[in-house]
């Protein structure tokens, strides 16, 4: 039985049902709508659909990051209870968390000496982020040593690919994120944005594609291209979206017919609500084990 808990924070946008599952606890982000703060539990509060209808009819939602004092007290009763932790981070190149984690875990190694506590910074985000974590709780489950898994995460945490598509402007255009000419160009044409995450965990737009079909082609020819043993992957696969279920179930049903090794279904997540505060609805992700990110 290990001695160690596995955690990380809500934006690796897995279920409810998964991290009680594989007993990982998991900390909170936080995002106010309409003048409200809600904690990001996964959809416990508000529901998916309640949040994206909202941001549909004009909502506009701000989001803050896990701080010092939250992580002090997330992390703090599983040392009382003679546990060392290991915390997956939410990517550096996204949020200030990591390092909020970095300071917690600093101030609490001066008050539990004999206990460990180990940050590594995903560099990923979804449930991109919610894979590197799924591997690290098989490697857990198999007996693996806190220092066997840090290890192994550090290693490999470039190794998830993170492919993100959108089919719905509106949010970017409202938030800043391109201008209204862009977005008017891109809606006139059916331009959807294909991005991906890059080796310091930011997002990076790599292609304008013309139309939904062809762009969920494309995610998943990257796939093709990118998965670790090309169309032999024995991988898990996942995927997130911004209420655009079927079209994240149309990459799905693509991906399981290319790819029939692959270890189980695809899994398809909602895209939570700190995440989908940037997106807004129309966002597919697809995430898989693969080439180290270079750039």
């Amino acid at each position: 039985m290990v001695d160690y808990v596995l955690t990380c924070s809500s934006t690796a946008d897995m279920s409810v049902e998964y991290f009680k599952e594989r007993e990982i606890p998991y900390v909170y982000f936080h995002y106010i709508l309409d003048g409200k703060e809600y904690p990001d539990d996964l959809g416990q509060t508000v529901s998916f659909d309640e949040f994206y209808r909202q941001i549909a009819e004009g909502a506009m939602p701000t989001t803050s990051q896990v701080n010092v004092s939250q992580f002090m007290d997330f992390f703090e009763p599983l040392l009382k209870e003679g546990k060392d932790v290991l915390h997956l981070a939410f990517s550096s190149g996204l949020s200030g968390a990591c390092q909020s984690a970095i300071t917690a875990s600093k101030e609490l190694a001066e008050k539990y000496p004999d206990r460990k506590i180990m940050i590594v910074d995903s560099l990923g985000a979804s449930s991109g982020y919610g894979l590197l974590v799924d591997m690290a709780a098989d490697m857990r489950d198999q007996g693996a040593s806190i220092e066997e898994v840090q290890q192994w995460a550090e290693a490999n945490k470039l190794r998830i690919n993170h492919w993100f598509f959108s089919t719905d402007l509106t949010h970017y255009k409202r938030g800043g994120r391109i201008s209204a000419t862009s977005a008017a160009v891109g809606s006139l044409l059916n331009i959807c944005p294909l991005l991906n995450m890059d080796n310091e965990g930011k997002l990076i737009q790599r292609k304008k594609i013309r139309g939904k079909k062809r762009v969920i082609e494309e995610i998943v020819k990257m796939m093709e291209i990118h998965a670790e043993n090309g169309n032999d992957y024995t991988g898990k696969c996942f995927i997130s979206h911004s209420a655009s279920y079927d079209d994240a179930q149309k990459v799905a049903n693509l991906i399981e017919e290319k790819f029939p090794s692959l270890n189980g279904p695809v899994v398809i997540n909602s895209v939570g609500t700190v995440i989908g505060s940037h997106t807004g609805p129309g966002t597919v992700a697809l995430f898989f084990y693969g080439d180290e990110r270079k750039d």
